[in-house]
């Protein structure tokens, strides 16, 4: 019997966080064969407060770092366009809210409000906070964008009909 212990990954646990967000990591102990070792063994260690040192399969890719929440692809031309042309009022088809929703479960995105709604509803609220944080994304815009009327944000203001 080995007297040297090793911790191997077995696998990264994404969904469920530990301490900090950090994601969880499993793994198995082996000895210096890579045979996993038994039970009693492996409590010996944890008794002895033992904490064998992790081996890492050695990757040659690149490490990339993942955005949060799915996202898609921004296509305005073709059948399976997610978002509007300028010409036709940018925002998001909805084709592209389904797609959208898909890629990140639990989202409450819609589509605009475009036609006629009653004064008090619950669209007609979306609308008037939609005009109000879009007015603000105008104001903060460069003047040339602030006064071309065919710029995105004024066409999906038309749009919205604010």
């Amino acid at each position: 019997m080995s007297n040297k212990y090793y911790r191997e990954k077995i696998q990264t646990v994404g969904s469920k966080k530990g301490t900090n967000n950090i994601p969880i990591k499993k793994f198995k102990i082996v000895n210096e064969e890579g045979e996993t070792v038994s039970n009693k063994v492996r409590e010996i260690l944890k008794n002895k407060n033992i904490n064998p040192p992790i081996i890492e399969e050695e990757s040659n890719a690149p490490r990339t770092k993942r955005a949060k929440g799915g996202s898609i692809r921004k296509t305005t031309t073709g059948k399976g366009a997610n978002y509007r042309p300028t010409k036709s009022g940018a925002g998001m088809t909805a084709k592209g809210v389904r797609a959208y929703r898909a890629a990140n479960p639990g989202s409450k995105l819609k589509t605009a409000v475009t036609g006629k709604v009653k004064k008090g509803s619950k669209a007609a609220n979306r609308r008037k906070s939609y005009c109000a944080r879009s007015a603000g994304q105008l104001r903060n815009s460069s003047a040339k964008t602030r006064n071309d009327p065919n710029s995105r944000i004024r066409q999906a203001r038309r749009r919205w009909k604010c």
